[in-house]
């Protein structure tokens, strides 16, 4: 149902530098990591993952037998995608996909819906582009307008897709990455982005069995081990550091008290590095925090889409009841049948 014209743009790369930081790299990376190295709970930003080989890693783990989320989330747009086009209705929208990535869901969305723009917004310029590619080649008549930002903030959108309705797309649980807070401000500001009258497609990761869990967050074949373990040496090859990659291991655990599969970096022995410069040692034993993957049921997912803005209309899940992907309207707005 996509129509329109396809438009590629050109986005530059960030090019600002700093002492210890090589060209190329992104302030912002290096200000987080080295303020997250620098608490007694070391903790680095989950979405700095994301250089190209890290966005790589994690296509790679979405197709693993351990991880779930992707395959059954994919199922659930299947199944439900004619039902979400007839909720949306005959309105041509432009998609907003936050954290784009590979958007290999997203031609299920684009199918079942009116669709004049896509607009992608990933903080990998490169592997967006590349992901934007493919979708020109099967939508030619797409307006495809890349943003390569950070999600996290407000995004102001090309002024092409003024005057469509706007639908948010959010898959894949990355809402589940922050904090109750932060995910909070982040509905918010993703309402601000999008606007009044616009709607929200969104998953979430269904609390579950502890094993199955943590399998998904810590595979046999060391392919999520990888994507953790690349943070570092992206750190080392952008920050000057001096990690001892050898001297680190991947580790996944169940925070029952949180709901949450936290992520970290564990020190096999007591080591001393350097980051832009700055000296940072770690016990054997000691850890950096580098990613939380909350899980919501269906009445706790509400409840915060709400806080941050959004009403519930519909929540669509698997037969096994493991993901859920919710349909959303920004609160405020009168509410569709």
């Amino acid at each position: 149902m996509a129509t329109g014209m396809s438009e590629l743009i050109d986005i530059p790369l960030e090019t600002e530098t700093g002492r210890g930081q090589r060209s190329g790299a992104s302030p912002a990376f290096r200000a987080d990591v080295l303020e997250g190295l620098a608490q007694a709970q070391k903790v680095i930003p989950a979405r700095w993952f994301y250089d190209h080989r890290g966005s790589e890693l994690f296509e790679e783990i979405t197709r693993l037998p351990e991880y779930y989320p992707t395959r059954t989330e994919t199922g659930i747009l299947m199944a439900h995608a004619t039902r979400i086009g007839r909720m949306l209705g005959s309105t041509h929208y432009a998609v907003v996909e936050f954290g784009a990535g590979s958007a290999t869901k997203t031609p299920l969305l684009l199918d079942a819906i009116w669709a004049d723009a896509y607009v992608p917004i990933d903080i990998s310029g490169e592997f967006l582009r590349e992901s934007c590619e493919v979708l020109a080649q099967r939508y030619p008549d797409l307006a495809i307008h890349p943003l390569e930002a950070d999600f996290t903030c407000p995004v102001r959108l090309p002024r092409e897709t003024a005057g469509a309705g706007r639908l948010g797309f959010f898959p894949g649980s990355t809402i589940g990455n922050l904090e109750p807070y932060d995910a909070t401000e982040l509905l918010r500001s993703m309402r601000e982005t999008l606007g009044t009258g616009s709607y929200l497609l969104i998953g979430f990761d269904r609390i579950k069995a502890e094993r199955e869990l943590v399998e998904a967050y810590d595979d046999a074949s060391g392919v999520t081990a990888a994507f953790n373990l690349n943070l570092a040496t992206r750190i080392n090859r952008e920050l000057e550091g001096t990690i001892p990659l050898e001297d680190l291991r991947h580790l996944a655990r169940w925070n029952a008290q949180r709901s949450r599969i936290e992520m970290h970096l564990e020190a096999t022995r007591d080591i001393a590095f350097e980051v832009c410069g700055r000296s940072v040692e770690m016990a054997r034993g000691e850890t950096i925090h580098t990613e939380n993957s909350h899980k919501y049921d269906p009445r706790s997912a509400a409840t915060l889409l709400l806080a941050g803005g959004w009403e519930t209309l519909e929540h669509f899940s698997d037969p096994e009841g493991r993901f859920m992907v919710i349909l959303a309207r920004a609160q405020g707005d009168e509410l569709v049948p």
